[in-house]
């Protein structure tokens, strides 16, 4: 028979896989990886704008994907044109960020996959004998390694060409030159170390799923179990 088992930690933790799943997977996806060096104006962007709105803009560098900025003739403002600079796996900019981008794909299918069975939790709690929060531990434990491999390797391409169009002369591995690190690189950090609290978190579950409360809400034959 089913039981649903909801406690505050377990959801707490299905919450934490989810959003852990989703924050990876946002800044993999993103564009603002490196964030370039300024560009200048054209001269029709120059016809265009008044002087308080002829800034400089910076262009935006992603593991695949790029952002620029492209201006109309015939209207007085500028349009942010994004997509893939690689049409496939093999034109990635670098090998450093092709590797890149195969750990932090290893790594979010993983969560991605735990996320999903998160949600199952509340009705199974193991297999085949094995606690369910505890498995899914350890793959989020070893999804966090992958990540942090990717994110190693990632700096060691910014010596690449497309890297240096956007960074300037003097970038080279480990050294930005002239660019920054954008909102998703930061993100992606702040998502692994989500992931390993969230690999921690999963023993709590497990605990407040296998409580003495919980085993004696079970032998009252209760099917629906919620516990704060």
């Amino acid at each position: 028979m089913c039981h649903v088992i909801v406690t505050c930690r377990s959801m707490l933790w299905t919450l934490l896989s989810i959003v852990v799943a989703f924050t990876e997977l946002i800044a993999f996806m993103s564009a603002d990886w490196l964030i370039g060096k300024a560009k200048p104006l054209s001269s029709e962007d120059m016809d265009n704008r008044t002087r308080g709105s002829q800034e400089p803009y910076h262009p935006t560098l992603g593991i695949y994907g790029r952002c620029t900025r492209i201006s109309h003739m015939q209207l007085s403002r500028r349009d942010t044109l994004c997509g893939p600079y690689a049409e496939n796996f093999n034109e990635i900019a670098s090998g450093f960020w092709q590797a890149t981008a195969i750990f932090l794909a290893l790594g979010i299918m993983i969560l991605c996959t735990m996320a999903f069975v998160s949600v199952f939790t509340m009705c199974v709690q193991s297999i085949m004998k094995k606690s369910i929060f505890n498995v899914c531990g350890l793959l989020q434990g070893i999804a966090g390694l992958f990540l942090i491999l990717g994110l190693i390797l990632y700096p060691a391409g910014w010596g690449c060409q497309k890297a240096i169009s956007y960074c300037g002369p003097y970038a080279s591995a480990y050294k930005l030159g002239d660019c920054s690190l954008g909102w998703a690189f930061y993100t992606a950090i702040g998502g692994t170390i989500l992931t390993f609290i969230c690999a921690v978190f999963s023993a709590q579950a497990e605990i407040a799923t296998s409580s003495d409360k919980v085993q004696e809400e079970i032998e009252e034959g209760k099917n629906l179990i919620c516990l704060l």
